[in-house]
């Protein structure tokens, strides 16, 4: 086995650590309780890991299920226990947030095929041994849903409150809408669309490529060599977050200013302050991030194509559908703008389903649902706690010492 840096290697052990044996809660599913995916293979053993927060009411009907986007983990609300940062949507779920977990209890797993504890391509392989790597079957956003559709049953909760999410979290959660409408009481989908474009297709080639071409890579067998590509999925991330972002965002931001230098240095140093910003993004990621993870979860986000699940109509995944829905977009959003989401709408209306939909005027991009967004804080609030009325669940009383 090749050997590592020293920093490399605390950081590959750390991460696997987590891997294998989560900080956070996790549930295991024995032998006997296979994940049946879409490819018609199965997994089995595997586990799923997740947090919580607030408390399940007695009657278990404030349930909601936060779905994360690509490169989030089951730390919505708390320390993230490799990078020590906030979880990754505290601003908007916590005591008195817009989801509020004096009221609700919040939900959030790691996604199957996830770096964070949940089964995917860095964990054990309990059949053949040593780690998954492309062994691990490719697997779906069904694939992901059916996984916590499992956790919630094990959690003995038959309906949740809602489901919300933003990008890929948002197509995770009209995949719940769609398979388990009985069990959705209202559905927040932001900042998605019910498939991936070509054009995000594209992005997302460009990134498995990076990594590919990374020598390190060794086929997707890095962990049993002791290696890490690093510079494939550090140019992976930094293509990605660039979508992530509006023009006017990058331009606010770093326009065309110079990195610590009062002129060009005419070679291919970080002379711009953007070119720095993005070799950080790109390093820092590497650190909490699995590269065979980057492959397996962009793929599944790129197989996404709701209508085509529904005999190529949009509207029949959602006919007859008793689940109340929040569509949320960014007017900046360009990768997944916002006649994506109308073509939700346009679905949910056809169906005769309930629906709501804002577009939110932000600059920031698709990363907008992560920002401190006043308006998306607003619009969150105010539709669950309508949801909530109508469902019967109590605001929590006032606090006396208030």
């Amino acid at each position: 086995m090749t050997q590592l840096p020293d920093h490399d290697d605390a950081v590959a052990q750390a991460r696997l650590r987590e891997v294998d044996s989560p900080s956070s809660l996790v549930e295991r599913f024995g032998p006997d309780e296979p994940l049946a995916l879409d490819s018609g293979r199965a997994l089995a053993p595997w586990q799923i890991a997740y947090t919580t927060h607030g408390t399940l009411n007695a009657d278990r009907s404030n349930a909601i299920l936060v779905c994360h986007a690509l490169t989030g983990d089951q730390y919505v609300a708390s320390t993230h226990p490799i990078t020590g940062k906030p979880g990754w949507w505290s601003l908007m779920v916590g005591p008195g947030r817009p989801i509020d977990t004096d009221r609700f209890f919040v939900i959030c797993a790691n996604v199957v095929g996830g770096c964070a504890g949940t089964t995917g391509p860095a964990s054990l392989d309990p059949n053949e041994g040593g780690r998954y790597g492309l062994k691990l079957p490719i697997v779906t956003i069904a694939d992901i849903v059916r996984a916590q559709a499992m956790l919630v049953d094990r959690l003995g909760i038959d309906t949740l409150f809602a489901v919300a999410g933003g990008s890929m979290g948002g197509m995770q959660v009209l995949e719940w809408a769609a398979s388990y409408p009985d069990r959705v009481f209202a559905a927040l989908p932001i900042a998605g669309g019910a498939r991936h474009s070509s054009q995000n297709i594209a992005f997302h080639e460009v990134g498995r490529q990076a990594i590919m071409a990374d020598p390190n890579w060794r086929g997707g067998r890095y962990l049993e060599e002791g290696v890490i590509p690093k510079k494939g999925l550090s140019v992976a991330r930094m293509a990605a977050h660039i979508t992530y972002v509006s023009e006017e965002a990058l331009h606010r931001k770093f326009g065309r200013a110079l990195q610590d230098r009062e002129q060009v240095t005419f070679g291919f140093d970080a002379d711009f302050q953007i070119e720095s910003y993005l070799r950080h993004q790109g390093s820092t990621f590497v650190d909490r991030f699995d590269a065979n993870s980057y492959l397996y979860v962009t793929r599944a986000m790129d197989y996404f194509d709701l209508a085509i699940d529904h005999g190529g109509v949009l509207a029949n995944a959602f006919r007859g559908s008793p689940t109340r829905f929040c569509v949320i977009s960014f007017t900046s959003d360009w990768l997944f703008p916002t006649k994506e989401s109308r073509a939700v709408v346009h679905a949910l209306n056809a169906a005769g389903a309930n629906v709501s939909f804002v577009e939110i005027e932000s600059d920031r991009g698709h990363d907008s649902f992560l920002l401190n967004e006043p308006e998306l804080f607003r619009v969150t609030r105010g539709f669950l706690t309508g949801a909530a009325h109508v469902r019967g669940i109590e605001p929590p009383a006032p606090d006396p010492n208030a």
